[in-house]
């Protein structure tokens, strides 16, 4: 059984952006990670230790101090979701990396406004409530 993170409930796709915005989290991914995961990941994809890594599942949200002025309307409703909902690491990849459903509606002139977001703009969602696992 595959216990990874099913990818398509976390990727942003052009018909929620279309049609009034993205109602989820998104999955994100970052370079290296610890070897535990939090819910609701069910694995982890490293073999380090190292507490100041960050465990698969790990959610965090956008400040709402974080300004979204001068976003385009794509960038704009991604922004908002990362705002309400956050995001999940899901996999090991590029720093920050949000992943949407391939598609020719994305904007990605329109996409680019999103690097000036960094990881400082970021707040970890307290889950202590939920039962992290260190994995196997």
């Amino acid at each position: 059984m595959d216990e990874r993170l099913p990818i398509l409930p976390g990727l942003a796709r052009v018909d929620e952006v279309a049609g009034g915005g993205i109602d989820h989290a998104l999955r994100f991914t970052a370079p290296r990670t610890r070897r535990a995961y939090i819910h609701p990941a069910r694995h982890a994809a490293s073999d380090s230790s190292d507490p100041a890594l960050p465990p698969m599942g790990l959610r965090v949200r956008l400040r709402a101090s974080v300004p979204l002025t001068g976003l385009g309307p794509q960038a704009r409703a991604v922004a908002l979701a990362l705002k309400r909902y956050g995001m999940i690491l899901a996999d090991n990849g590029s720093p920050w990396y949000v992943t949407g459903a391939p598609s020719a509606g994305w904007d990605d002139d329109d996409l680019r406004g999103l690097r000036r977001i960094r990881g400082r703009d970021f707040e970890v969602v307290d889950t202590r409530r939920l039962r992290s696992t260190e994995a196997r």
